[in-house]
């Protein structure tokens, strides 16, 4: 008898230790909602499809910031409204060309993209020789001597050793944002930049670059990794060939342009925001799939999943379509200003701008209280493999939010392939695995609800 009544406290224990609590049964509902519902899916399908290449002060973007006012608005969200902007207007223009200019290999066309805020070339377009570097050092090394009058090859890859990609990327970046300003100093006439991927592949990677104030402005394109490997080693045998591009891109005044917002209004605390968002901007190559289409439909995903379980927040929850944030982060800007002006309670704000790629977790940058105790809700996302929760979050778009104390977070999915499609012409609605996608919409709704629910 004794061992019975040892064998069914035992197991009374087992099935207590197991039992869900209320908010496992939420967040189960969460993801079995967003996995079995292609609302989400079909509607990043069709701003991709409808409004690629979403850079400030294009149709695109103007076209991508009604239809998704339209879409919350068919939501019945309590609020849905637009918030102005004032943007960057910069254009491309024609298709740039470009060509390794050999005596021993003949010409040989490569694959180039203007850096965004590039000046052009004109038609005539731009032919020198080339000086290759790795690093600003070795730039400052070479001087006006051995520079002026030429082209100069920024060929630093990102590290491959890091497995931390957005690591890998910080490193290289500097010769995409400041090696024109740089190379100008030193009497160069343009600057050609190794695409930021760890891929060797014929994309090539755009982004934003900046001239000094009042410094000499020389046209700047990126290099596919490809082109960068060929030439490289063309030069190694030739330092003295030449090399040819064009680009017919200028800056325009700039325009007015919107953030987009949409809430569901707080049940006890509806003066206390929380906002989840991304960029609804993107760079023309491509169609802005994981940079950052995807963020934008998680975040207003988020919304559909807590109507349609009938899950009343505490707070007003708030997804952002957030403007500009490739190039001048205006948007972002613009709303921190707002929520002065207002005098709004931002009580927590989270960031997608990584890929839709599977969930790894969450970064928080918070006071330690209130860090130690987000922090330990790791727990509730291990059954679905979410098991990365650290210090240290945020983004471009929710920073300005942290004057007011308020904490930032990132969403983190898997990075090994996000800079495949980065800022280039691979960055399309066929590269998002929906199971993928919408893991991390469950995770950014999960994660929200919990940080409601236990007021933290």
């Amino acid at each position: 008898m004794n061992r019975i009544f040892t064998l069914l406290f035992a197991f009374g224990l087992l099935f207590q230790g197991n039992a869900q609590t209320s908010e496992d049964k939420v967040i189960q509902s969460i993801f079995d909602e967003a996995l079995t519902d292609y609302t989400s899916y079909r509607n990043l399908e069709y701003l991709c499809k409808n409004y690629p290449g979403r850079i400030t002060g294009s149709e695109e973007v103007a076209g991508a910031v009604e239809y998704t006012f339209k879409l919350m608005k068919a939501m019945q969200l309590d609020t849905v409204f637009k918030q102005e902007v004032q943007v960057p207007h910069w254009i491309r223009g024609d298709a740039e060309k470009a060509f390794i200019l050999s005596k021993r290999n003949g010409k040989k066309e490569v694959p180039v993209i203007s850096l965004g805020m590039s000046v052009g070339t004109g038609k005539k377009g731009l032919t020198a020789s080339i000086v290759e570097v790795h690093s600003f050092e070795e730039l400052e090394k070479l001087g006006v001597e051995k520079v002026k009058g030429k082209i100069v090859f920024f060929n630093r890859p990102m590290d491959p050793t890091m497995i931390n990609t957005f690591g890998a990327y910080g490193g290289a970046g500097n010769q995409r944002t400041q090696g024109a300003a740089e190379a100008a100093k030193y009497g160069a006439v343009g600057a050609l930049v190794r695409s930021l991927t760890n891929s060797l592949d014929d994309f090539p990677h755009t982004g934003v670059m900046r001239y000094d104030e009042g410094g000499r402005k020389i046209p700047a394109v990126a290099i596919s990794t490809n082109g960068a490997e060929l030439l490289s080693s063309w030069l190694k045998k030739e330092p003295d060939l030449k090399f040819h591009f064009e680009n017919y891109c200028e800056t325009l005044p700039e325009t007015i342009s919107y953030n987009v917002i949409g809430e569901i209004s707080g049940s006890e605390y509806p003066d206390e925001i929380i906002t989840v968002g991304g960029h609804i901007d993107a760079w023309e190559p491509g169609e802005g799939a994981h940079d950052d289409g995807a963020g934008c439909m998680q975040s207003i995903e988020m919304l559909r999943i807590m109507k349609e379980l009938n899950i009343r927040p505490k707070r007003t929850i708030r997804a952002v379509m957030f403007m500009d944030e490739e190039i001048a982060q205006r948007g972002g800007q613009e709303y921190a200003r707002q929520a002065e002006l207002k005098n709004e309670n931002h009580y927590f704000a989270l960031e997608a701008d990584r890929g839709a790629f599977q969930p790894l977790g969450f970064g928080v940058s918070a006071p330690a209280e209130r860090l130690e105790k987000i922090l330990e809700l790791k727990e509730y996302f291990a059954p679905y493999g979410i098991t990365r929760f650290t210090q240290g979050g945020g983004g471009v778009d929710i920073s300005p939010l942290g004057q007011f104390g308020t904490p930032l977070s990132s969403y983190i999915p898997e990075m090994q392939r996000y800079f495949d499609m980065h800022h280039c012409g691979n960055d399309t609605f066929e590269q998002v695995n929906f199971r993928e996608f919408q893991m991390g919409s469950a995770a950014i709704a999960s994660f929200i609800y919990l940080i409601d629910k236990f007021d933290l």
